[in-house]
C-alpha cells in the first residue's frame, strides 16, 4: 500500500501502536512484577515460581519467529488481535492456578500469544511510514514498553493491598479486553504484498541474509542484552528488598524508576544514532559500554545505599533498552528489500528472549545459591562481553550495510 502522508493519520497510527505495545506489556510483565508477593503468599520457592517466567520467555522467543513469518504472509492486524484474545484468556486463568507447574503451562501459552504483537506491528510500520518516520515512530512506540511497566509497578502494590496478587492479573485482563476492541476498531488493514524491485518485479522472501556470521554476531549481542534487560528488571525489586530489608510493596515500587530511565535512554540512543553514529551496531556498542560502567558502579556500591542501587540498576536496564532500540528496531528495515522485514524482526527479537529465559531462571538460582554480590558480578561480565561483540560487528555492518 502507499505510505501514509496525512500527519493526522500518522499520529493516530503511532498512538495506536504505542498503546497497543503498552497494554501488551501490562498483560505480560505482571507476573514478574508480583512474583516476590507470590513467593510470600504461596510459600512456593522463588526458583519454582520463576519457571513460568523462563517458560514464557522461551515460548515468546519461539513465537517471535512464527509471528515474524506469519506477519509477512498474513494480515498483521488480525495477528495482533488474535494474540490479544489469547493473552486475555491466560491472564484470567492464572489466578486460579494452585501449582507452579500449572502456572508454567499457562504462562508459556501467554508468552506465545504475546509474540504476535511486535513483528506484525513492525510490518505495519514499514507499510505505513517512510524511513525517517519509521525511525522517529520506533522511539515513540518503544515508550509503550516503559509506560506499561510503569503502570504495572505503580498499580500492583495498590491492588495487592486491596485484593492480593491475583487481582493484578484480572486488572491486566480488563486492560487487554479494552485494547483489543480499540485495536480492531482503529487499526488500518494492510493486504499482504511482496515488495517490488526498481524494474517492477516482485521480491521473493529470502531469509539467507539473516543467517550470516555477521548476523549471528548481532544475534549474540541481542541475547546478552536480553539477559540484562529482563533479568535485572524482573529481579531488581527482590534484590533491593533482600539487600536493604524493605517490604514487598516498597520493593515493587522501586521498579517504577527503571522504565523512567528507559524512556530517557530511548531518546538519547535515538539522538546518538540519527545525529552522530549512523551505524546502529556501533551505537549499540557505545550504549552497551555505558551499561557496563553502570554494572560496575552497582557492584561497587551495593549495600551502601538503596538509592544508589536503584539508580545504577535503572541506568543499566535503560542502557539495554537503548541497545534493544538499535538492534531490534533499526536493523529489520534493512531486510525490506528481501521481502522478510517481519521475519527479520521476529528472528532478532526472539534472540532477546533466549537471553531473558536464561537470565530469569539463572538469576533466581545464582542469587539463592551464591548471593547477590556474585550475581552482580555476572552482570558486569555480560555487559562487557556485549560491548565487545557490538564493536567487533560494527565495522562489517558498516561495510555491507546489508
Amino acid at each position: 500500500m502507499n505510505k501514509l502522508t496525512n500527519r493526522k493519520d500518522i499520529r493516530k497510527m503511532i498512538l495506536l501502536f504505542t498503546f497497543t505495545y503498552m497494554i501488551s506489556y501490562v498483560t505480560r510483565i505482571n507476573y514478574g512484577a508480583v512474583i516476590s508477593e507470590m513467593v510470600k503468599d504461596t510459600g512456593i520457592s522463588k526458583a519454582l515460581l520463576s519457571m513460568a517466567l523462563t517458560g514464557s520467555f522461551i515460548t515468546y522467543g519461539a513465537g517471535q519467529v512464527v509471528s515474524g513469518i506469519c506477519g509477512d504472509k498474513f494480515q498483521p492486524k488480525k495477528l495482533v488481535f488474535y494474540g490479544f484474545c489469547l493473552t486475555i484468556l491466560m491472564n484470567i486463568i492464572i489466578p486460579f492456578c494452585k501449582s507452579p507447574y500449572t502456572m508454567l503451562g499457562v504462562w508459556c501459552v501467554n508468552g506465545f500469544a504475546q509474540a504476535f504483537m511486535w513483528p506484525p506491528i513492525v510490518r505495519l510500520m514499514t507499510a505505513f511510514f517512510s524511513d525517517e518516520e519509521y525511525k522517529s515512530a520506533s522511539v515513540k512506540i518503544s515508550w509503550g514498553s516503559s509506560l506499561g511497566t510503569i503502570i504495572i509497578y505503580l498499580v500492583s502494590p495498590l491492588i495487592i493491598t486491596v485484593s492480593g496478587w491475583r487481582g493484578v492479573f484480572i486488572f491486566s485482563a480488563v486492560c487487554g479486553i479494552i485494547m483489543a476492541f480499540i485495536w480492531n476498531k482503529l487499526c488500518i488493514n494492510v493486504e499482504v504484498e511482496k515488495p517490488v524491485t526498481s524494474k517492477g518485479e516482485k521480491v521473493k522472501g529470502d531469509i539467507k541474509p539473516l543467517f550470516t556470521p555477521l548476523m549471528f554476531g548481532i544475534m549474540l549481542a541481542i541475547i546478552l542484552q536480553g539477559m540484562l534487560r529482563d533479568g535485572v528488571t524482573t529481579w531488581m525489586p527482590s534484590y533491593i528488598g533482600e539487600t536493604y530489608d524493605l517490604g514487598t510493596a516498597v520493593s515493587i515500587l522501586t521498579g517504577v524508576v527503571l522504565p523512567l530511565f528507559s524512556i530517557a535512554c530511548f531518546h538519547i540512543s535515538s539522538a546518538l544514532y540519527r545525529k552522530k553514529l549512523t551505524n546502529p551496531v556501533l551505537c549499540a556498542g557505545v550504549i552497551f559500554g555505558a551499561g557496563a560502567v553502570s554494572a560496575i558502579a552497582l557492584y561497587v556500591l551495593t549495600g551502601s545505599n538503596p538509592v544508589f542501587s536503584v539508580f545504577f540498576s535503572a541506568l543499566l536496564t535503560g542502557s539495554m533498552h537503548g541497545v534493544n532500540l538499535m538492534l531490534i528496531c533499526m536493523i529489520p528495515p534493512f531486510f525490506q528489500k528481501y521481502g522478510v522485514v517481519s521475519t527479520a524482526s521476529g528472528v532478532l527479537n526472539s534472540c532477546t528472549y533466549i537471553g531473558s529465559a536464561v537470565s530469569t531462571y539463572g538469576i533466581a538460582l545464582i542469587s539463592e545459591k551464591m548471593g547477590w554480590n556474585f550475581t552482580l558480578l555476572t552482570w558486569i561480565v555480560i555487559a562487557v562481553l556485549g560491548t565487545v561483540v557490538c564493536f567487533v560487528c560494527a565495522k562489517p555492518w558498516q561495510k555491507e550495510k546489508m
